[in-house]
């Protein structure tokens, strides 16, 4: 008796097992944004005929946008100064943005009133994750990224048409301007969403805007007057697409239109981020 007490006081103290530190903060997101990305496919497949309906549907309507473009300039040659390709690129890119919105964006801002007329933000708010990167990036849209390919596949083809040769940094500045100009989309589609805090439902405020994106397919010179004002600096449909594609094409007038692209995306940014909070401030809860 006197050794096994001698021994036991004696041996070492086991160790307890290190708890496993969690993933960081970007490793973290990475990996919910990775389970929103197999979640959306497994419910796209689950549903594959109107996957693929949605598609054709979308493929169709971006043919009608380029054939509606191709009789235009079958009695005339330009609009303001842009010429048949110049302007099939204008559509291809704004398809591009669309589709892209569509595919990351559309679907969760639609949702949010959804999410408080029924009470599921009180759930989503409870996450140890944050709120709003749940509620805009949950759902994934796979067919429209099949569809954005279709108006990257027209963009490049008019852009052989035009016998362009972009250098590299015209192909990046490109590239950051489209995701500049898909960062103003997300910002104003979001600010409008957070409205159904007072009005429950805003799907019609929602995809008013979304439909206002067919102004951008058009040359902002064809516009004039308070028109081109209010849908330039107001409602910037225009200026999200017409810079990008003027980049690419030498035609921008002075490079303050992409210093207040950058500028307008960063203030509308700031601006949404300041409306969400101030409206889960004023948010009650659908159960009280």
């Amino acid at each position: 008796m006197k050794l096994s007490s001698h021994r036991l006081m004696n041996s070492p103290t086991p160790t307890p097992p290190t708890a496993t530190p969690p993933p960081a903060g970007l490793a973290r997101y990475a990996g919910i944004y990775g389970a929103f990305l197999r979640n959306g496919l497994v419910r796209e497949m689950g549903f594959k005929i109107n996957f693929l309906l949605w598609i054709v549907v979308e493929l169709l309507w971006f043919t009608l946008q380029l054939v509606f473009m191709a009789v235009i300039y079958r009695h005339t040659e330009r609009i303001a100064s842009w010429t048949q390709w110049q302007v099939v690129l204008l559509v291809g890119t704004n398809h591009l943005i669309q589709q892209l919105f569509t595919a990351l964006f559309m679907n969760n801002c639609v949702k949010l009133s959804e999410n408080v007329r029924t009470g599921m933000l009180d759930f989503l708010l409870l996450m140890p994750v944050n709120a709003r990167f749940l509620i805009s990036l949950r759902h994934v849209d796979f067919g429209a990224f099949v569809n954005a390919a279709s108006a990257v596949a027209v963009m490049v083809y008019a852009a052989g048409r035009l016998h362009l040769t972009p250098t590299l940094p015209q192909l990046a500045g490109f590239s950051l301007l489209l995701l500049v100009g898909l960062s103003v989309h997300y910002s104003v589609m979001y600010i409008l969403a957070c409205i159904s805090f007072w009005t429950v439902r805003a799907q019609g405020i929602v995809w008013g805007y979304y439909n206002l994106f067919q102004l951008a397919r058009l040359p902002d010179e064809a516009f004039r007057g308070t028109f081109r004002a209010v849908f330039t600096f107001a409602v910037p449909v225009l200026l999200v697409t017409n810079v990008p594609v003027k980049l690419l094409i030498d035609k921008l007038s002075s490079p303050l239109e992409i210093v207040w692209l950058v500028g307008l995306s960063a203030a509308v940014f700031v601006l949404s981020e300041v409306f969400w909070r101030w409206s889960v401030r004023h948010y009650a809860s659908a159960s009280s």
